[in-house]
């Protein structure tokens, strides 16, 4: 087994979720962690202006920061975003090119997001290959356990030759939170399973991956990866302890972070990865 990422001793393993509101717990972890995820995904986004479908969740920036590079973005949420949020439930489908709009719109400068209550798994209010770009970050993809309906749906409402950006929970942590719940009989089955359902702590439970089993995933789906790395390389231990010196050190460990050479696609808690939409879909 890989060694997992250094954490204290008093700290367990399921600590390491991606919840910016647990509290102080990893606190400069998480800092670092959002300002990676932000970095990698202006490097990301389309350079000329595009439709993006973002099926994230709404827990995360991507919606705003695509909007904020000049991108119309259709955000899809599971639920009404509170009081006042805006968004509506998706009715009828919509031919290509007009993605569906929303009563209010949260607008920019540069572009738009247009929100929708709606099913990843089922986006029949989106007409095929109307969208340039697909966002699927926050680990959406473990936490929709059929995601092989929920990629093929993505598939293909993104056009040919469209990108599609992701991020799930990686094997290597699902197999330590089961080693912290003393499930050793289910780490033994691990290596034969072709689905790796894991139970959370606190009774959710998330898809797993290692990273040849999500090249299968999305190669399947009529998508050719164009690559799979951690999240992040440096461990939650080794920037806390840079933080904790210099608190002016973020912006040089998201740049290491960026720049470092990955020598193996699965290390980390959470895997990240860039597709295009084959044109022979």
């Amino acid at each position: 087994m890989l060694p997992l990422p250094a954490t204290p001793p008093e700290r367990p393993i399921s600590s390491l979720r991606n919840d910016p509101g647990t509290g102080d717990d990893l606190g400069l972890y998480w800092n670092f962690y959002h300002a990676v995820a932000a970095a990698q995904l202006q490097r990301w986004l389309p350079k000329r202006r595009a439709r993006v479908l973002d099926v994230s969740g709404g827990r995360t920036m991507t919606a705003a920061r695509a909007a904020a590079a000049g991108h119309t973005v259709v955000e899809v949420l599971a639920a009404a975003p509170g009081p006042g949020g805006g968004a509506r439930r998706a009715a009828a489908p919509r031919p290509p090119g007009r993605p569906y709009r929303t009563g209010r719109e949260r607008a920019g400068r540069a572009g738009t997001v247009h929100r929708v209550i709606g099913d990843p798994s089922s986006l029949g209010f989106l007409a095929d290959a109307c969208m340039d770009a697909v966002i699927a970050e926050d680990r959406m993809l473990s936490r929709h356990l059929a995601a092989e309906t929920t990629v093929g749906e993505l598939a293909r409402v993104l056009r040919p030759g469209g990108r599609m950006l992701l991020s799930v929970d990686s094997l290597m942590l699902g197999m330590a939170i089961l080693a912290e719940q003393n499930y050793w009989a289910h780490l033994s089955d691990v290596p034969r399973a072709e689905v790796v359902l894991v139970p959370w702590p606190d009774g959710t439970i998330t898809r797993c991956f290692w990273s040849d089993q999500l090249r299968e995933l999305l190669t399947e789906a009529g998508l050719e990866v164009e690559w799979i790395r951690p999240r992040t390389v440096l461990s939650p231990s080794t920037v806390e302890h840079v933080l904790t010196a210099d608190e002016h050190a973020l912006g040089r460990l998201v740049r290491t972070e960026l720049t470092a050479l990955v020598t193996d696609e699965s290390v980390g808690i959470h895997l990240v990865a860039s597709a295009i939409r084959s044109e022979r879909r």
